[in-house]
């Protein structure tokens, strides 16, 4: 079976998009599938390369039985865009620094990670939204979109193989 690749990205790679890193590399091993699904993640922005996850997120993280302890900030580079099937924004800022990167034959998926969310509960809501500035609630809001889009996604990628 070929190898479906997945990128998450959010702007730091501190907070959403390694939650959602760590959430379904869980979901994919779970499921039997990593040796066909290989999973990364990444940011647009450039403040905290090399760094782990935020503490907050971590902490939140690892409550639900996460493990973010091996990943550290990178930035999105032009390579991905050969390297992976799907590249997954957080939010539509993201996904617009994405686009302009994009080649256009660019053969994969680029969209938002929320579109794959299959919670009634989360209909009106777009984008998983940045906790960095806000309080601890923000990471477990986080979390909980997290998993549930992940969920979508799997069963969409599950689907192909």
């Amino acid at each position: 079976m070929s190898e479906i690749s997945v990128l998450f990205v959010c702007l730091g790679n501190i907070c959403r998009s390694p939650t959602a890193h760590a959430v379904f590399q869980a979901m994919v091993d779970d499921r039997g599938l990593a040796q066909q699904v290989s999973v990364d993640s990444a940011g647009t922005g450039d403040w905290h390369l090399g760094h782990a996850p935020d503490r907050r997120t971590s902490a939140v993280a690892s409550q639900r039985g996460y493990d973010m302890d091996q990943l550290r900030a990178r930035l999105v580079e032009a390579g991905d865009f050969e390297q992976f099937d799907y590249i997954v924004a957080m939010d539509e800022e993201n996904l617009a620094n994405l686009k302009a990167m994009c080649p256009a034959d660019y053969p994969g998926s680029l969209g938002l990670f929320l579109d794959y969310s299959v919670n009634p509960d989360y209909a009106d809501i777009s984008a998983v939204p940045d906790p960095y500035y806000g309080g601890d609630h923000g990471f477990t809001l986080v979390l909980d979109l997290v998993e549930d889009a992940s969920a979508g996604l799997l069963d969409h990628i599950a689907a192909q193989l």
